[in-house]
């Protein structure tokens, strides 16, 4: 007998969706996340993974492909692939992850991403969508002669000639495949042929890739024809609000107009190139805070669950008292029931709140060792225009594994030795720098650090990165300062911003609350300056004997 799989009612999921079909994506994310969190209080694993998976595709859209990976790799252990309808939405995932791995220029990893989504998919739409995909990545690597083999399978499956636009497309495709493989190969008939069918079909899009193959063709062998073809493809991509293909057409219209048309289309590249940043930018530093803020809000639902609790173990005492005092006169027989009972019921208590202690354990320590982490990664990636690679991916991994050692309650929370603060301190400040921000440091040398403790510096590591995250999602600051000196045993700390300050007493939230109790376990105070008309002042001392 089949087994009925239960629904659950998600409104978010709906209004997610309603978002999407009004092209709101920003919308449309903030309600998967919510729906993704209500699936999970539901147990609806399937809505959990479709929730993750859609998110996956908006943070792509959007310019945030590491953000998009990570989704997606996240809404695998949802589904079961020996269950055909969760195999489809698997597939899907796959494909994500493929597509995300060819923009990254990973092909060999997008290559087993697209090779799984084809093994995991019946529906024949999905298939040849998946081989054009495999096909192209193959391409982009030099693998023609394979790509080659993908779209000739695809070109002999049945439906394919009385589907235009998928025709078409496999078309202009393979033809540019034959071009790259082989230079005296003539494309231009197939790529007219399929630019005529997308004409004919209306199909804006795939007139934008075919015009896109009639540039780079002509590129060198006819460049008035590829310029021609250029102001095609811009006009098109223009009206499907791409701007990814208005970059490239742009491009192209800089390297091939004549000189007194050359700085026209710089400046409206330049100014299009700097609005898509700073649009792609906001979206992934508000995909990333969105589902930080769940994180942290799971962490203080704990902590009034643990009040909660608390609160009602006070009422239990009190109302056993009001009875044991009754119950001793009317006699002592039934006490020591009574207080088994009472003994009993403390018992559970606190293996609760025990339980629930290990949790906000845990969570302090993804919110210091991964999130922060994470956080200033990423600020790096973001704001620096040159990365060493090899150092990103060093340290993500080194965040990977703490967050399994917190996992499996093995992290290590031994202070590490820090053998060059000094040179720690410069590259986390350094990571928050940006063409909009000044951070500026004084006073950070080496002999002032000679004196301190191993506690004590890798606490003040945590507390400068736990101020900076602060800084960074909070101040809107544009000049950041921090002044470091050693008087009479004690060092002192300087922060001061011009960020629009702290209104009112400062709200000591997790990350506030967590400096707060590092600097008071090394002996040290810190205090806010929130009378300003502007910006933010904050003062660190601790000790160094």
């Amino acid at each position: 007998m089949k087994q009925k799989i239960p629904q659950f009612d998600n409104a978010y999921y709906d209004r997610a969706w309603f978002f999407w079909d009004n092209n709101l994506p920003d919308s449309s994310f903030i309600y998967f996340n919510k729906a993704k969190e209500k699936s999970l209080k539901d147990g609806d694993k399937v809505k959990v993974a479709k929730s993750l998976i859609n998110m996956a595709i908006i943070s792509g859209d959007k310019g945030d492909y590491f953000g998009s990976q990570e989704i997606s790799l996240s809404a695998i252990a949802y589904l079961n692939p020996n269950i055909q309808e969760q195999s489809e939405i698997l597939s899907s995932n796959y494909n994500n992850l493929g597509k995300m791995a060819h923009v990254l220029k990973k092909y060999e990893e997008a290559n087993q991403f697209y090779l799984k989504a084809i093994a995991l998919t019946k529906n024949e739409n999905s298939r040849t969508i998946y081989f054009n995909n495999i096909a192209i990545n193959l391409s982009s690597y030099g693998k023609y002669s394979e790509a080659l083999k993908y779209f000739e399978k695809l070109m002999g499956e049945k439906g394919i000639s009385g589907n235009p636009i998928t025709y078409s497309r496999i078309l202009s495709n393979s033809a540019k495949t034959k071009w790259m493989q082989n230079r005296s190969y003539k494309p231009v008939p197939d790529f007219l042929k399929a630019l005529s069918i997308r004409e004919r079909e209306k199909d804006l899009w795939g007139q934008n890739a075919s015009l896109g193959h009639l540039v780079d063709y002509y590129f060198d062998a006819k460049p008035d024809s590829a310029l021609v073809y250029t102001h095609r493809k811009y006009k098109i991509a223009q009206a499907i609000s791409s701007t990814d293909d208005q970059l490239n057409s742009l491009q192209m219209l800089i390297k091939l107009s004549p000189a007194n048309d050359t700085k026209r289309y710089f400046e409206i590249y330049q100014h299009l190139a700097d609005s898509v940043q700073l649009v792609r930018s906001a979206a992934k530093n508000q995909f990333a805070l969105i589902r930080y803020e769940t994180e942290k809000n799971k962490a203080e639902n704990l902590n009034l669950q643990k009040d909660v609790n608390e609160k009602k173990y006070q009422i239990t005492r009190q109302r056993f008292f009001i009875i044991a005092s009754l119950i001793l006169i009317i006699g002592g027989s039934a006490f020591g029931l009574l207080w088994y009972k009472k003994r009993r019921q403390k018992i559970e208590l606190e293996a609760e709140n025990m339980i629930r202690d290990n949790k906000l354990k845990i969570h302090k320590k993804v919110h210091d060792v991964v999130a922060n982490g994470l956080y200033t990664v990423m600020s790096e990636i973001e704001n620096k225009e040159e990365l060493d690679k090899e150092k990103i991916l060093d340290r993500i991994e080194i965040l990977y594994e703490r967050s399994r050692g917190i996992t499996y309650d093995a992290y290590d929370e031994t202070p590490i030795i820090e053998p060059d603060l000094k040179g720690k301190i410069n590259s986390l400040m350094a990571s928050y720098g940006t063409q909009e921000r000044r951070v500026s440091l004084v006073g950070n040398e080496d002999e002032l650090w000679e004196q301190v403790s191993v506690q004590a510096k890798h606490e003040i590591m945590h507390i400068l990165q736990e101020l900076m995250v602060n800084m960074d999602k909070h101040s809107a600051a544009s000049n950041v300062v921090i002044k470091f000196e050693h008087i009479k045993n004690k060092v002192n700390i300087y922060y001061t911003d011009d960020g629009i300050g702290i209104k009112g007493v400062p709200k000591f939230n997790n990350g506030l609350t967590n400096t707060g109790n590092r600097i008071q376990s090394i002996g040290g105070e810190i205090t806010f300056d929130s009378n300003n008309e502007k910006g933010l002042s904050i003062h660190i001392f601790f000790p160094t004997t």
